[in-house]
């Protein structure tokens, strides 16, 4: 991959973090886990569901701010280290976009069949509020171009690794 491609990559990857970090960071800040469970038909039932989720997306923020400060770094270095580059970004691979679609506790999968069809492709396990499946998709609509472009970047980066290992 040249390294224009690599600091174009970066970039992109950058802002789709920033926007990620100040969704959920503008969610956590406004919102509770008493208010949740207060919105649901089912307080008891509803308590350790809407506990998860919260959890899942306050480590999913911690892990957005984490990597994009790493990008950050990339960009404004002098000049441009393709090798750390490609380290933070198989970083933001494994950390940020595995954990949004295979949250711990699993509050939500992602069904890749309704992404074909132009539908939103998350299941939610139970019926969440109306904010929080508006933020979950709106994390779903950043996060699926940055999976598509770290995917195949992330298999030539393993790759290239295990081909220096081997020499």
């Amino acid at each position: 991959m040249s390294d224009a491609h690599l600091k174009q990559l970066c970039e992109d990857t950058f802002i789709r973090l920033k926007k990620v970090s100040i969704e959920l960071e503008r969610f956590l800040n406004k919102t509770t886990l008493s208010a949740l469970v207060e919105s649901s038909s089912d307080a008891q039932e509803y308590e350790s569901y809407y506990s998860s989720y919260l959890s899942d997306l306050r480590r999913l923020l911690v892990y957005a701010e984490n990597a994009y400060e790493k990008v950050g770094v990339c960009l404004r270095r002098a000049r441009f280290n393709s090798e750390f580059a490609e380290d933070a970004l198989y970083q933001v691979y494994q950390t940020c976009v595995i954990n949004f679609y295979y949250p711990k506790g699993e509050v939500y999968d992602e069904d890749g069949r309704y992404s074909y069809t132009g539908q939103d492709c998350i299941i939610f396990r139970k019926d969440v509020t109306p904010e929080l499946r508006e933020l979950t998709l709106t994390l779903s609509r950043i996060f699926e171009p940055l999976r598509d472009d770290l995917q195949y970047y992330e298999t030539d980066y393993i790759t290239k690794k295990r081909m220096q290992v081997q020499k």
